[in-house]
This record gives C-alpha cells, sequence and structure tokens, in this order.
C-alpha cells in the first residue's frame, strides 16, 4: 500500500472518530452518530489535505495529519449542526 492511500486511510479514520467525538461533546449540536461519521470522514479528509498543503504542519508528519484530521472533523459536524438545527423556546 502506497503512502498517499495509508495517509487517506488515517484521515478518514481519525475524521470518523474526531466527528463523533465532536457530537458526543455537543450534544444539542449533533447530527447523530452517522451524519457525525459521514461529516467527520469529509472534515477528516479535508483536514488531511491541508496539513499536507500547509508547511508546519507537514513537518509533523502522521501526527500532523492524525491531529487536523480529527480536529476538523470535529468542527464539521458541529458547524453543521448549528447551522441546521432550529431554536426551539
Amino acid at each position: 500500500m502506497d503512502a498517499g492511500m495509508v495517509n487517506l486511510l488515517v484521515s478518514l479514520v481519525s475524521g470518523i472518530v474526531g466527528g463523533n467525538v465532536g457530537g458526543a461533546l455537543a450534544k444539542a449540536k449533533s447530527m447523530g452518530p452517522v451524519w457525525n461519521s459521514i461529516l467527520g470522514a469529509i472534515g477528516g479528509v479535508g483536514g488531511g489535505q491541508i496539513a499536507a498543503a500547509v508547511g508546519g504542519l507537514a513537518s509533523l508528519g502522521q501526527a500532523g495529519n492524525i491531529g487536523s484530521s480529527a480536529v476538523i472533523g470535529a468542527l464539521l459536524p458541529v458547524i453543521i449542526g448549528m447551522l441546521t438545527k432550529k431554536k426551539t423556546t
């Protein structure tokens, strides 16, 4: 398996974990486990791409990939949840 495929898989898994952790921490804004996983995976791949593009994060290697994928993966479901959840009074 080449390095690009490994990085993609690591980004996907980190994003999924991050998305579900973000959803668990922000229960009011959680999209549910399936959507948190899907949005986390999308955010994780995006975070992995950002880590590869930004010089400072790229120097951290796989740890930078995991960290950025998890953080972006956690933030994306929460942000989408904030935008889509209607306020009930």
